[in-house]
């Protein structure tokens, strides 16, 4: 019966090249490699190896075998891999990238982490632009959006929407919209490059429902159309994450609440799906509950699609 130990050591001899260092990647006495390909040679029936005192060089026969076998013993290898990561427990320092309005919701994710995996550190960075993973040694990055193609890898853990809200003064001095239509008639904050033209497009209890809408400030960075909103320059496309807590200490008001738009997925990205740590893992599926919870999770567990840097 052929032993898989014995199929190991005839591919480390082939991609030594010799006896000699095959023994020293194993570890193992000379003798005992070439005692193993004796017997791996007998049990196929064939020669894998011409060796002589001076010189190894492998067969026809033998190249063959290395090329399907080392396939093999890749698979195993990987899934040996794969298994110790999942017995690990997560420990070290990852580094995580998120948009500066998610750190609400990522605050609690880290404290349930932490405190879950006592041998973690977490390295939290906040901002709104957009990272080079790899340069900035982030492990993990949460994004929205629609993100093109990249390298990257990215799970989606659920989709991200857009609400209507309005500071309770401006409210107050020009009155609450009854219908997307009345949006028309009211200072919007837009989130572009203008402050005229800007087409908003609703989904409601009657479908998708679009407007024209202008308003006195734009702003292409979120922060700044929340603190106008705030401010009560006019009403605000957020969103819903962004203005949560905004809506909850009573500084926003949600306007036309049964109007959405849809603002992309929520993606947990990564560099690479292989060789992830035990500890990114650990934050991504915690992550994925939390969301859940809220009712953000979309089910969207499959593999990873590259995305953007």
């Amino acid at each position: 019966m052929l032993d898989l130990n014995d199929i190991l050591v005839f591919a480390r001899v082939v991609e030594a090249g010799s006896f000699t260092g095959a023994a020293r990647l194993l570890g193992m006495p000379k003798t005992t490699v070439s005692r193993r390909i004796a017997t791996l040679e007998r049990e196929l029936g064939i020669r894998l190896l011409q060796r002589t005192t001076r010189s190894l060089s492998v067969t026809d026969a033998g190249r063959l075998y290395y090329e399907r076998s080392s396939q093999a013993l890749r698979t195993i290898e990987d899934a040996n891999l794969r298994l110790a990561e999942v017995r690990a427990e997560p420990s070290g320092t990852i580094r995580i990238s998120a948009p500066v309005g998610f750190g609400s919701f990522l605050s609690g994710t880290v404290s349930g982490f932490l405190a879950t995996y006592p041998k973690t550190m977490v390295e939290l960075r906040l901002t709104d632009d957009r990272l080079n993973l790899v340069e900035d040694s982030i492990d993990l990055a949460f994004r929205t959006g629609i993100l093109p193609d990249s390298t990257l890898i990215a799970r989606k853990l659920g989709s991200t929407h857009r609400i209507l809200c309005a500071s309770p003064d401006y409210l107050a001095r020009l009155g609450v919209p009854e219908a997307p239509a009345d949006l028309a008639f009211h200072h919007c904050v837009i989130a572009g490059p203008s402050t005229t033209n800007a087409h908003w497009v609703l989904q409601g209890p009657h479908g998708e429902e679009s407007v024209m809408v202008s308003g006195r400030f734009a702003a292409n960075e979120m922060q700044a159309v929340i603190a106008a909103a705030i401010a009560g320059y006019g009403i605000a496309q957020l969103p819903y994450r962004m203005a949560e807590a905004s809506i909850t200490d009573g500084r926003l008001c949600r306007v036309l609440g049964d109007y959405t738009t849809r603002a992309g997925g929520l993606y947990a990205v990564y560099p690479s799906s292989r060789h992830l740590s035990p500890a990114v893992k650990a934050f991504i599926e915690l992550a994925a509950e939390r969301l859940s919870a809220a009712g953000a999770s979309e089910n969207e567990n499959g593999r990873g699609t590259a995305v953007s840097s």
